[in-house]
């Protein structure tokens, strides 16, 4: 049996059909709304005057902040490799853990 799935998007204030996903930030925060013909308009009308006094920018996304520090988890896979433990691997000039070595 076959099925075919729509999916509408619709606009995020008044609920009409075939709207846009809009990416804006603010303050240092990202953000994401969906608007209709109507409602896109009137949102770049609002904020046409700021846009042409501002600067463009690069978006820029920050990197995910590893647990622990470098040194850290050297010494971590150091003691792992010199006992033996499971879960250790071997790359070129490195190793790895997989999650199996115990907490010491």
């Amino acid at each position: 049996m076959a099925k075919t799935v729509s999916v509408v998007v619709t606009d995020d204030l008044d609920g009409s059909p075939g709207a846009k996903t809009v990416s804006f930030g603010f303050d240092g925060h990202s953000y994401q709304i969906d608007l209709g013909e109507k409602n896109l308009a009137e949102f770049g009308n609002s904020l046409q005057p700021f846009m042409e006094a501002g600067r463009r920018t690069a978006a820029r996304k920050a990197a995910p902040k590893a647990a622990g520090s470098r040194n850290d988890r050297a010494a971590v896979r150091t003691w792992a490799a010199g006992a033996g433990a499971e879960g250790v691997r071997a790359w070129p000039g490195r190793r790895r853990t997989d999650g199996r070595v115990p907490d010491r």
